[in-house]
């Protein structure tokens, strides 16, 4: 479709492999799939929910949230379901926010969900765009830990500047869906890849670095790094400059691509089941993505 090679993908991005939604499945669906593991592998069921956060930018539609869907798809009481956009960093944010709402004592159990269907907003023309994203979903509860474990720390930030160096211009108010818009393919994902390369290296280091050092940590203390699934040359570039063995950092993308709030939750729980992240293991979380927004947390398991 586009003048590329398998190789030139894989030297550039560390991708070999991607997952693509078929036909007729939305984000919810994803989702609630996401959810039902969750719960199953917390022993719980969609009635012990207090809360869904949806971290996505492809929802199901614009109005309502992709988490009202997920409600209604998995049976969970009558309780707040709504959807965060912060792209790659929306788990992150999700859970950073679930934190803040179980340590209030105003919830005890939270569905937060990453889940994202690039695939449907993807130019298939753009060779800096088509080779990167792929579909997937991830979950976790968030509630009260016992003892030391649980999030240690966390931070959040976004820097406007790059606003417009990744995004989808239409669809929005600022230029509605029309015939011009669907045209010039403005419904699809636009990136300044060289801005955001530089943004993600320079920011997921400092955010990174600071949350451990929030959580009154060293470095030596991290067990795993599970970092967002962006693109390789910023992961490697990123624990570099940090000093954290190459032995001690997840990674997935070579099977699925950029699946953008989805990729930390997935590579979790893919780590978690394999027996790779253990009890008691303390594990870092890094992720950015438009806005450009970013942040860190840490966790011991």
């Amino acid at each position: 479709m586009v003048e590329t090679s398998d190789e030139w993908i894989t030297e550039r991005t560390g991708i070999r492999q991607r997952h693509i939604a078929p036909d007729g499945m939305v984000t919810s669906d994803m989702a609630a799939e996401a959810a039902k593991r969750a719960l199953e592998a917390a022993g719980l069921t969609a009635q012990d929910l207090d809360m869904i956060i949806v971290g996505t930018v492809t929802g199901d539609m614009p109005m309502p949230a992709t988490a009202v869907f997920v409600q209604q798809k998995i049976g969970a009481r009558t309780i707040p379901s709504f959807d965060i956009s912060a792209a790659c960093a929306g788990f992150l944010y999700g859970i950073t926010m679930a934190e803040s709402f179980v340590a209030r004592g105003d919830f005890k159990r939270i569905l937060v969900i990453g889940v994202e269907l690039l695939s449907r907003v993807v130019d298939w023309t753009d060779r800096t765009t088509c080779v990167l994203f792929g579909d997937g979903a991830g979950a976790a509860i968030i509630g009260p830990g016992e003892g030391d474990r649980g999030i240690l720390a966390t931070n959040l930030f976004t820097d406007a500047q790059f606003a417009r160096s990744l995004m989808i211009p239409g669809g929005g108010s600022e230029s509605p869906q029309s015939a011009e818009v669907l045209e010039r393919k403005d419904n699809k994902v636009k990136m300044r890849g060289q801005d955001i390369f530089k943004a993600a290296v320079r920011n997921l280091y400092s955010a990174s670095q600071a949350v451990v050092d929030k959580a009154g940590l060293k470095n030596t203390d991290v067990d795993w790094v599970v970092p967002h699934q962006a693109n390789l040359r910023i992961i490697d570039q990123v624990i570099t400059r940090a000093e954290y063995p190459k032995h001690k950092v997840l990674s997935n993308i070579a099977r699925v691509g950029n699946t953008s709030s989805a990729s930390i939750p997935i590579l979790l729980d893919e780590s978690i089941r394999a027996g790779t992240i253990v009890p008691g293991n303390v594990v870092l979380l890094c992720a950015l993505g438009a806005g450009v927004s970013w942040g860190a947390a840490l966790v011991r398991m």
